[in-house]
C-alpha cells in the first residue's frame, strides 16, 4: 500500500481523484501489479515446457485479458462466454482449454466448433463427448481425493466434490475413450481455491502423478491452480519459490519415469490479479446501534459478493484519512436492502474493525478485490454496475463503462 499526504495511492494516482473523476463506486486495477504477478509466478517454475492458463473466471475485462496475452499466458475458460471473451480478447483457439461441470452437449459442441480443446469432467460428459467428436483429442479432469481452500464453498477435490472423474474411475474413463477412439492427451486436477500452505498443492500433485503414470500417450499434466494471496495484513504469502522449485522437480522426476518430456499447466485465476483490485466506494451515512457504528456506503454485495457469500476478509482503508491517529471501531454496511450486505464480516456475522475515523463523504477502499470481485457482481436490487478504469503509473483509463438504467430495461418493449 502506497500513501501519499494521507492519502491512498492507487499507481501514482491518488485514489479519491479517481473517484471524483470516475464517479463512486468504481473498480479500479494497478497495470504493474497484474504484470509483476504473473511474471513472479512465471519465473518461480523452471520447468522448461511450463504453461500458464489463466483462469479468467476471476476476472474476464477484456483489457485485463489482453495484459495477461501480452505476458504469454493460455486461457482456462469455463463457459462459451468465455472462450467467446478470450478470442476477441486475441487469444488463438489453440491457447484455450475449455473446464467446465455439469456441462450440456450444445457447450460441448460450441467448444469443439471453436478449436477449443475439451476437458471433460465427469464419465458422463466423456461418453457424450465420444459420440459428438470421437476420434479426436481430450484431456479428462481427475478428483485426486484431496481438497483445499479459504472455505468450504471453494473447495474442489476430494469426496464431497461435484468435480472431475473420482481417481479410481479411471479404467472406466479409458474404456469409454477407447469405445470412441477418442486419443487421452492431458490430464487435469483442481483442489480449491485461496490455498496458502503449499502441502496440499503438492500432496494432490503426487496423487494426479501416480493416476498420469498409467495413461500412455500423455502431452499435458495440469495441475489446476488455487494459489492464493493474503487478505489479512500480517498473513503471510504463499512462498512460490519455494512451491515452484518442487513442482518442477517432482514433474521433471515423473517425466523421466514416464520417458517422455510432457507439458506442464498450471492455472492460477486468483493469484495476478487479485491484489491488482480495489473497490473505492463513498461513505454517505454514519448510524450507531447500541451494539454496532456502521458506515453506508454507496456499494453492496451486488458488487463484491465475496464477504456475504463465504464470510471472505478484505482490508478496507479510509483512503480520504489513512494514517489518521484517532481510531474507532466501525462496521462497514452496503447499500443492499439485505441484512447479510455488510463488508466487515465473518462466516458468523458482524465484525467491527479498528479503522482510522471515518466521515461522511471519505472515500473507502475495499482492498485485493480484483478476482471474483467484478466477475461476481449482479444487478441484485436493480442497481446498475460500477465502471471498470485502469491504472498505469500516472495514467488511468476506462476499461468498462459504468452501467446506467438504460443496460436494466434490455428485454422491455
Amino acid at each position: 500500500m502506497k500513501t501519499r499526504n494521507n492519502r491512498l495511492m492507487i499507481g501514482e494516482i491518488e485514489a479519491d481523484q479517481l473517484v471524483k473523476k470516475y464517479g463512486s463506486p468504481i473498480y479500479v486495477y494497478d497495470e504493474e501489479i497484474i504484470r509483476n504477478r504473473f511474471r513472479e509466478l512465471k519465473e518461480s517454475i523452471p520447468y522448461r515446457k511450463l504453461r500458464i492458463y489463466y483462469a479468467c473466471k476471476a476476472n474476464t475485462n477484456p483489457h485485463i485479458m489482453k495484459i495477461m496475452l501480452e505476458e504469454g499466458a493460455y486461457i482456462d475458460a469455463i463457459s462459451p462466454g468465455e472462450i467467446m471473451m478470450a478470442l476477441k480478447a486475441g487469444f488463438k483457439p489453440e491457447q484455450l482449454m475449455f473446464t467446465s461441470t455439469s456441462v450440456t452437449d450444445e457447450d460441448m459442441k460450441f467448444a469443439i466448433e471453436k478449436g477449443v480443446l475439451v476437458n471433460c469432467d465427469s464419465l458422463s460428459q466423456l461418453e457424450r463427448y465420444g459420440k459428438i467428436n470421437p476420434q479426436s483429442s481430450v484431456s479428462i479432469r481427475i478428483n485426486p481425493d484431496v481438497g483445499a481452500g479459504h472455505h468450504g464453498h471453494v473447495i474442489t477435490g476430494g469426496p464431497d466434490s461435484k468435480f472431475g472423474i473420482y481417481f479410481d474411475k479411471l479404467h472406466d474413463a479409458q474404456a469409454i475413450a477407447k469405445k470412441h477412439n477418442l486419443r487421452i492427451i492431458g490430464v487435469h486436477q483442481h483442489i480449491g481455491s485461496g490455498i496458502i500452505e503449499k502441502e496440499k498443492f503438492i500432496q494432490a500433485m503426487a496423487m494426479l502423478l501416480k493416476t498420469a503414470n498409467e495413461i500412455e500417450g500423455l502431452e499435458f499434466i495440469d495441475f489446476g491452480g488455487g494459489l492464493g494471496v493474503p487478505y489479512k495484513p500480517g498473513q503471510e504469502r504463499l512462498d512460490i519459490k519455494k512451491l515452484g522449485m518442487e513442482i518442477t522437480e517432482k514433474f521433471t522426476a515423473f517425466c523421466s519415469e514416464y520417458g517422455k518430456e510432457l507439458h506442464l499447466y498450471i492455472e492460477p485465476g486468483r493469484y495476478p490479479v487479485a491484489e491488482a483490485g480495489t473497490l473505492l466506494c463513498t461513505v454517505n451515512t454514519i448510524k450507531e446501534t447500541p451494539k454496532h457504528k456502521f458506515a453506508g456506503v454507496d456499494t453492496g454485495f451486488n458488487h463484491l459478493v465475496r464477504p456475504a457469500m463465504y464470510g471472505s476478509y478484505h482490508e478496507i482503508i479510509n483512503a480520504s484519512n489513512v494514517e489518521a491517529e484517532k481510531k474507532q471501531k466501525i462496521a462497514i454496511a452496503g447499500n443492499i436492502c439485505e441484512s447479510g450486505d455488510v463488508f466487515t464480516r465473518d462466516e458468523h456475522g458482524i465484525v467491527n474493525r479498528e479503522m482510522p475515523e471515518i466521515k461522511e463523504g471519505d472515500v473507502l477502499a475495499i482492498l485485493n478485490a480484483g478476482a471474483y470481485g467484478y466477475s461476481m457482481s449482479s444487478n441484485y436490487n436493480t442497481r446498475p454496475r460500477p465502471a471498470e478504469i485502469l491504472v498505469k503509473g500516472k495514467e488511468a483509463r476506462v476499461i468498462r463503462k459504468r452501467e446506467t438504467f438504460e443496460h436494466l430495461e434490455f428485454g422491455l418493449d
